[in-house]
């Protein structure tokens, strides 16, 4: 039975992981930096809270990885923790520094030390690449960053570079574009329209306060996302890839079709809010999959469109159970 360690477990892309990987037989455990106050909500939600071993690690504290690794002997380690909010970021940016790029060199660091044959993924972003004006960016893609969240992801991921290159570790970094899912928070925008529009379809009068709706990115859904990090692990040279559906819409298109769903029309229920403009900001986002489909496999089966229409869904059968 292989082991895998899951850093971050108790956030979207970690839970369905761990979903993933349990139900391929592996032993899965999963870290928060209190485990022990954690609610690890997602797990729950999965049912699959009872079948994960969970461990209190700090990645800022090098001697708490350090600690974690030696105890569970992982054959994979899959690193999704850290700060995960771009807006975030930029009212945190040392946080966003510490949490992504330190936290990552401390794993890279950990695993060289212990001097044993262990894989591991890192959660790099799209972020990374800044405006690509059009033009989807893959491997090969410079990268200009416009956020603190986007600076840190692209530091962590040169550092997962080097640690591949300098000591011939198997590492290495997922560039996932925006990718979402019923178990996203609230406090991120795509979660945040979903269920203003279901509470506005419910008869709440409230308005919808978003700020630059012109923004395109390109949006997956989250369990599918999951299955590209395990993927990348099963190879027998690591590599970074690309993981988007290759499609791009605007964050307007994205409220659209959320209220569109509920037989509303968003332009009677949304506010333009000047104070949520970030200060910089990516114009256009999207990403080119093709390596990912040719070496891994991997494939979306869904788009925006399908994305939205599934996290109405599940908001709407969630409210019904209340």
């Amino acid at each position: 039975m292989k082991k895998a360690l899951i850093s971050g477990v108790s956030g979207q892309d970690g839970a369905y992981l761990a979903q993933l990987l349990l139900n391929k037989g592996y032993e899965v455990c999963g870290t928060s930096r209190d485990a022990q106050m954690s609610k690890f909500a997602s797990l729950h939600r999965l049912g699959i809270f009872e079948q994960v071993k969970l461990e209190s690690m700090a990645l800022n504290d090098f001697r708490s990885v350090l600690q974690v690794l030696t105890k569970i002997q992982p054959d994979e380690v899959y690193n999704l923790a850290g700060q995960s909010s771009v807006g975030l970021s930029f009212q945190q940016p040392v946080e966003a520094l510490e949490s992504i790029a330190t936290g990552t060199l401390n794993l890279l660091e950990a695993i060289r030390f212990m001097k044993v044959p262990i894989k591991s993924y890192h959660a790099s972003s799209g972020e990374c690449f800044g405006n690509t004006h059009g033009l989807p960016a893959d491997e090969n893609t410079p990268f200009r960053p416009r956020s603190p969240y986007g600076v840190a992801k692209a530091t962590a991921f040169w550092q997962v570079a080097n640690y591949r290159e300098a000591y011939n570790l198997y590492t290495c970094s997922g560039i996932l574009f925006n990718h979402e899912s019923a178990l996203r928070p609230e406090r991120f925008v795509t979660q945040k329209i979903v269920c203003a529009a279901c509470r506005i379809a419910n008869s709440s009068q409230e308005k919808l306060h978003l700020g630059n709706v012109d923004v395109i990115r390109d949006w997956g859904w989250a369990p599918e996302y999951v299955e590209s990090m395990y993927l990348m692990l099963q190879q027998d040279e690591p590599t970074d890839y690309v993981i988007a559906t290759g499609e791009s819409y605007s964050l307007g298109d994205f409220v659209a079709q959320a209220f569109e769903c509920l037989g509303l029309d968003w332009q009677d229920h949304v506010v333009t809010d000047a104070s949520l403009f970030r200060p910089t900001d990516i114009a256009w986002g999207g990403g080119n999959p093709k390596l990912a489909e040719e070496k891994l496999g991997w494939r979306t089966r869904y788009k925006m469109l399908d994305v939205v229409r599934m996290m109405v869904e599940d908001r709407i059968a969630a409210s019904r159970k209340k």
